[in-house]
C-alpha cells in the first residue's frame, strides 16, 4: 500500500495505491493521523489505484471522516472502483460518504 498526501488549493488530496488491508492498516493509519489532527481542510481520497479495501482499512476512512466532519470539513472518495464501491455498499457506508 502507497499512500501519498498533497496540498493543494486549500484541499487535502490523499491518493491510496494498492490494498488497504490489515497488513497496511497500521502504516495507513500513521500516514493519515497528522491529516486529522492538523488545520481543517477538505480531504479528497484519489482512489483509482485503489485495488482492495479490508474492514480495518473501512475503520480508518471512517476515523478520517468523524474527525474532519467535527471540525465542518468534508471528506470526498473518487474514482472508486465497483468492487470496492460494493464493499460501502454491503457495510452501509455507501451513506456515510460522498462519491465522485
Amino acid at each position: 500500500m502507497k499512500t501519498t498526501i498533497q496540498e493543494i488549493e486549500g484541499q487535502t488530496i490523499v491518493t491510496m495505491i494498492g490494498s488497504l488491508d490489515t497488513a497496511a492498516a497500521i502504516e495507513s493509519e500513521q500516514t493519515l493521523k497528522p491529516i486529522t489532527e492538523g488545520e481543517a481542510k477538505d480531504i479528497l481520497f484519489e482512489c483509482q489505484e485503489l485495488e482492495y479495501i479490508a474492514s480495518s482499512g473501512l475503520r480508518i476512512l471512517l476515523d478520517v471522516l468523524k474527525k474532519t466532519k467535527a471540525k465542518g470539513k468534508r471528506v470526498i472518495l473518487r474514482n472508486v472502483n465497483d468492487d470496492i464501491k460494493n464493499v460501502f455498499k454491503i457495510t452501509g457506508f455507501i451513506n456515510l460518504f460522498e462519491f465522485e
